[in-house]
């Protein structure tokens, strides 16, 4: 990881202005029920123009009955937002980000993964994020706002009580604690972890057992969604989820490369496998939003350091029309799975 950036201090962002009890582990609202098909208003399919890796509008905007599609311009601030942002960036693109009903986001590269923490913000109810991602991004040397480290953040949201996290396979949980690993979230149960498939992780000191894990002599050894069948693999998610609505931050990169193309090193999650799963948690869960990344764009960073942390830490890629292509049909087919079991 590059050093950490310099950050403003005492910023203050109008998407974390939201009065709310911290709900803990272990919460349950056992007032609600999941909203039926037909029974919510209509979604809005938003995209984040920040380094034109994503489409037209309209290549997305058949995929269901949107209340709206709109595009925001960003590329003013996409340099330095990319891979990690400075906290007064962060703070203006925020002010732009602001959404007024249920949304999904199309945010572009995995690079840009950060920009989930003040959608996330906006949600309007305590909700359970559910992580997609061929990586923890869970790292605490990492810079505050780093594509790499954003979940410490969302974990400090007043409306978030969990976030699970679904699908790595990387070398991020080869000795995760002396890779910067959060393991404290994770034995507190604010982390619970599924690879879709990974030997046994050593650690150094006692982690509690989680939903996704247990701690062995020294190791943490998982629950690889890859062992399972598809019925086994949602009811595992589902009983790591402790609030009836939920929030859906989905990094391309889980899946296999045949499946998409991005920025990052890839997992082996098939893309059948992730929309199943996305499909059935937004038919039994109330989805309070969503945000879809890794897009693949050439890496071209705004500074030194950047460019010395992106030559280190991802493979060499270059993409063709015909990978760009399929890109975005994988991402029409999440939109589809999303807008279909949810009321749009």
């Amino acid at each position: 990881m590059a050093a950490a950036a310099p950050c403003a201090r005492g910023v203050r962002y109008s998407w974390q202005r939201r009065p709310a009890p911290a709900p803990g582990p272990g919460y349950r609202d056992r007032g609600r029920r999941s909203a039926r098909p037909g029974s919510a208003t209509r979604m809005h399919l938003r995209i984040l123009d920040l380094d034109g890796s994503l489409p037209a509008a309209d290549t997305f905007a058949g995929t269901a009955a949107w209340a709206s599609v709109d595009t925001v311009p960003l590329r003013d601030l996409g340099p330095a937002l990319r891979l990690w942002a400075r906290a007064v960036t962060m703070q203006r693109a925020g002010e732009r980000l602001q959404q007024s009903g249920r949304t999904v986001t199309l945010i572009g590269s995995g690079d840009f993964h950060h920009l989930a923490v003040p959608l996330i913000a906006q949600a309007r109810e305590p909700v359970t994020v559910v992580h997609f991602d061929n990586h923890p991004d869970w790292v605490r040397w990492a810079p505050r706002w780093h594509c790499g480290s954003w979940v410490n953040e969302v974990l400090k949201l007043p409306r978030v009580v969990r976030v699970v996290t679904a699908g790595p396979c990387s070398a991020d949980l080869v000795r995760p604690g002396l890779k910067g690993g959060n393991l404290d979230a994770l034995g507190a149960g604010r982390i619970a972890l599924f690879p879709w498939r990974h030997a046994r992780s050593r650690v150094y000191s006692r982690v509690a057992d989680g939903p996704g894990h247990r701690c062995i002599d020294g190791h943490l050894v998982w629950r690889n969604l890859a062992e399972c069948g598809a019925d086994e693999r949602l009811a595992l998610l589902l009983g790591a989820i402790e609030t009836p609505a939920i929030w859906l931050t989905i990094d391309k990169d889980v899946l296999r490369a045949q499946d998409a193309l991005t920025n990052w090193d890839q997992g082996e999650m098939p893309a059948s496998a992730l929309v199943e799963l996305v499909a059935a948690l937004v038919a039994r869960k109330r989805l309070a939003g969503a945000d879809i990344c890794g897009e693949y764009s050439p890496p071209r960073m705004s500074n030194f350091a950047k460019r010395i942390e992106s030559r280190l830490e991802r493979p060499r890629r270059t993409a063709a029309a015909g990978d760009l292509a399929h890109n975005a049909a994988v991402t029409r087919e999440l939109l589809r799975a999303i807008a279909g079991a949810a009321p749009c």
